[in-house]
């Protein structure tokens, strides 16, 4: 990581400025695909592997297999899956929120795997998005959500493995990304099949979400994060599970209630202040 006392270079900021767009993007156009959930994610899961695959290709990098690669490859097909499932099911709102409480669940489990005590602020971390996420949990009963919701948190529980596993001196975090990506749409594409819309708004769609929201964004980030600041880095990413909803908001009409409201303040500003606080002492949080 760059040094807290230097600045990032603009390209590098730019980069993750960038990815979080994309990644915000998600919510957006898998509301617009008329196409069951793990269709969309087939699709899309192919196309960003073949998108990673020409940057390996481009850049010489070589592909890495190890055993963090392949869990960090799994964790990434659970995310995807399950996002793409959750925004069926619930709000983009409640499932991009929901999925951010990931760094919580590396908090869980880097306890109850590897012993890692942890620490103050980790547990007053934990509490308050535990706040926020049983308000989604009381909208969800009240909007009939309740089973997007747990699904969207499980895509967080998946996310923090992304986390976790893509660290590590066998770890290649490019490489799990185009394994799992690739699994994933040679498992889910054939699913596509079944559809019956394949209008261009549909195909662009698809396209959007393969080459910009999961390929294209996914290596904007890797770029960016080497030369970016943890605090920098923590508020720009940041911005994704506060843009995704109101892109669908502005071009989906979708509304988001006021308690989910509070719960997504409450969520994404601890998630943010502490990877601000733990970057301010020197000990920024995983990134995948």
């Amino acid at each position: 990581m760059t040094d807290q006392s230097k600045s990032a270079p603009w390209g590098a900021v730019l980069c993750v400025f960038l990815a979080s767009v994309g990644f915000s993007l998600g919510g957006l156009f898998i509301k617009l695909v008329p196409w069951q959930a793990l269709s969309i994610n087939g699709a899309r899961n192919l196309i960003g592997a073949a998108v990673i695959g020409i940057y390996l290709l481009i850049s010489r990098h070589k592909l890495v297999f190890s055993g963090p690669v392949l869990l960090g490859a799994l964790s990434m097909i659970g995310v995807t899956t399950l996002f793409a499932l959750a925004n069926k099911m619930t709000t983009a709102a409640n499932a991009i929120v929901l999925q951010f409480t990931a760094p919580v669940f590396v908090i869980l489990l880097m306890a109850l795997l590897f012993h890692e005590k942890p620490r103050r602020i980790d547990l007053v971390t934990c509490a308050l998005v535990l706040l926020g996420v049983c308000l989604f949990f009381v909208d969800g009963i009240r909007a009939g959500n309740l089973a997007g919701n747990v699904i969207a948190v499980l895509s967080g529980v998946c996310y923090a493995g992304v986390f976790m596993m893509n660290t590590g001196k066998k770890a290649d975090a490019i490489s799990s990304c185009f394994l799992g990506q690739l699994a994933a749409g040679v498992l889910f594409t054939p699913l596509c099949l079944q559809e019956t819309d394949f209008s261009a708004p549909v195909l662009l769609s698809i396209l959007a979400l393969g080459a910009v929201q999961v390929g294209g964004a996914y290596i904007l980030f890797s770029i960016g994060i080497k030369k970016t600041p943890p605090t920098a880095a923590s508020l720009i990413t940041g911005m994704e599970p506060i843009m995704n909803p109101l892109w669908v908001a502005l071009f989906y009409g979708e509304s988001v209630s006021r308690l989910s409201l509070i719960g997504s303040v409450v969520v994404i500003g601890s998630i943010v202040a502490y990877n601000v606080i733990l970057a301010k002492r020197g000990k920024p949080g995983r990134k995948d």
